[in-house]
């Protein structure tokens, strides 16, 4: 009876691990290059790894500039795989991303 009652309940802690997503990292304020890891365009939400290995999940707000070779592009225009230069701010353990520059 123990051994089904914790085989259920391993399953369970198991289950909710694996549904939670992806792993992400909090790094303090400043500016990282890295590469766009997947776009979430129902969410205005990406994730980018940077340059040391740290997965950074960002959501856009109306003030985040998005910018590509100077001017302003549309958020449609991101894909996984580019690479891009963001400026974000530690709030608490979310970071807010100020800017984000498309480099190729």
């Amino acid at each position: 009876m123990k051994t089904k009652f914790f085989s259920t309940v391993l399953v369970a802690t198991l289950f909710f691990f694996i549904s939670c997503g992806e792993s992400t990292d909090v790094v303090e304020s400043g500016t990282y290059e890295g590469t766009i890891k997947e776009v979430e365009a129902s969410k205005t939400e990406i994730y980018v790894e940077t340059d040391d290995n740290k997965t950074l999940e960002l959501y856009f707000t109306d003030q985040t500039e998005l910018t590509r070779d100077g001017s302003t592009v549309d958020f449609s225009e991101l894909e996984e795989g580019m690479r891009v230069e963001v400026e974000v701010k530690k709030e608490g353990k979310r970071l807010d991303p100020i800017s984000v520059k498309v480099l190729e």
